[in-house]
């Protein structure tokens, strides 16, 4: 079985690389010669575990293979999956002009049958826009070839999205006929062989259940941050209550956990997509519009407490930062709190100096020089003013506290993810802050 994905970003390449570790023939396929030239030899254009060594076993394997041409390879494809970008637009909807162009070129090459799937995550009506491309092409070109459309979106979680495409809780399907379907079932057959479910449904409520299964995971997280805050200013710890409610079978304790706001590629586009897509229907998404508002200004706390210690003065203070990453195993930067966090300093003229395992060059590509970068945990501090914990990396868990107070002009540490232990800092003589406790 041939399969096209158009689209080597992050959806795309771990998609293509899964379903060829599985047996399937595959070729990804991206304008970007550059990105291809590096794939060809094995090297991934981005951080995620697992992702090079996968590459490189299916590239010596042959069944994977790299193109920066559609028409060079779309033959023999049964299926043609659209994996490309939809950025926000300036009004918060998303993007769709990366998709239809897919469309459109999918629509000027194919020669014969195609199930061709919506792997981007788009607004509800999108494979109608995909399907009237690829007829207008046809009509063109004078030809009558039969095509089917689909939704599959992706439930991957960045930093473990390959466990998640190989051992998938749910596989989300819209179609419009058996022959789609049935085609889908011989693709995913491995994937269903330990019981994984395949829901098949119709195309705008497959559409809609990513955007929906985003917005929920959201919710939960600006939900807890906004407990957290009261929390914090009613004396109540934040981390008891969400076991509290968290052993709750109906509440459960997944995205309970309170923090400095949501980032990256997905949470952040989607909430504005998705309340783009109410006001577009006269519809307002009240809620979700609190989800926002809500994870904006969380992303400034720590900044805030920070001003508060220091008396509303942090001009030409050092401020170190641990992590740069929206998360944890990826060195993905988009929307990250820490963008927000470094703007906020700045403004107050501080002097800022980042640290994190990964996103080094992701963070010069964006910042430049308006900030400093370490080459490890511990050079930073000599002399800091204040530590931020930013993203909760696994060698920021257990530090050598002993060491930072020695290095550090002002032993003081604003835990963005409440990984520390308010009492242990307070023994060990730090000035220790973090989310939804009251610590002083």
């Amino acid at each position: 079985m041939k399969i096209v994905i158009v689209g080597t970003g992050y959806v795309g390449l771990v998609t293509g690389v899964c379903f060829a570790e599985v047996g399937v023939d595959t070729v990804c396929v991206d304008i970007d010669k550059d990105k291809i030239d590096k794939l060809k030899k094995g090297l991934s254009p981005i951080y995620e575990p697992g992702l090079d060594e996968l590459i490189t076993k299916n590239l010596e394997k042959g069944r994977i293979s790299f193109d920066t041409d559609l028409a060079n390879v779309i033959d023999g494809a049964e299926m043609v999956f659209i994996a490309v970008g939809t950025p926000p637009d300036e009004d918060g909807s998303a993007d769709l002009k990366y998709v239809l162009d897919v469309a459109h070129s999918i629509g000027c090459y194919m020669n014969d049958y195609l199930v061709v799937v919506t792997k981007s995550t788009v607004p509800v009506g999108t494979a109608q826009k995909v399907k009237e491309a690829i007829s207008y092409e046809l009509d063109k070109r004078g030809v009558d070839i039969e095509f089917d459309v689909a939704s599959n979106p992706e439930f991957l979680k960045e930093g473990d999205a390959i466990n998640d495409f190989m051992r998938p809780d749910r596989i989300v399907i819209g179609v419009e006929s058996d022959r789609a379907q049935e085609i889908f079932q011989r693709l995913y057959k491995p994937f269903t062989l330990n019981g994984h479910p395949l829901i098949f449904m119709d195309i705008p409520s497959a559409e809609m259940t990513k955007y929906a299964a985003n917005a929920m995971l959201a919710t939960r997280i600006s939900f807890m941050n906004d407990i957290a805050n009261l929390c914090e200013i009613l004396g109540a710890d934040v981390n008891m209550v969400r076991l509290g409610i968290g052993s709750d079978p109906r509440i459960g304790n997944k995205f309970l956990y309170p923090g400095i706001g949501f980032g990256g590629s997905c949470f952040p586009k989607d909430v504005k997509a998705l309340i783009k897509s109410g006001l577009e229907n006269q519809y307002p998404l009240r809620l979700l519009q609190a989800v926002e508002n809500i994870n904006e200004d969380q992303k400034s706390i720590l900044v805030k407490k920070l001003i508060k210690f220091y008396n509303g003065d942090i001009s030409d203070k050092k401020i170190v930062l641990w992590g740069l990453s929206f998360k944890p195993n990826t060195d993905d930067m988009r929307e990250a709190p820490s963008l927000v966090i470094i703007d906020k300093l700045l403004e107050k003229n501080a002097k800022v100096i980042a640290y994190d395992p990964v996103s080094i060059d992701e963070a010069k590509r964006r910042l430049g020089d308006k900030i400093e970068y370490a080459n490890d945990m511990y050079e930073p501090l000599n002399d800091a003013d204040a530590l931020l914990l930013v993203t909760e990396w696994t060698e920021f868990r257990l530090p050598d506290w002993d060491l930072v107070k020695k290095l550090m002009k002002t032993p003081l540490v604003l835990d963005g993810r409440n990984i520390y232990d308010a009492r242990e800092m307070k023994q060990k003589g730090f000035f220790y802050y973090c989310i939804g406790v009251r610590t002083y």
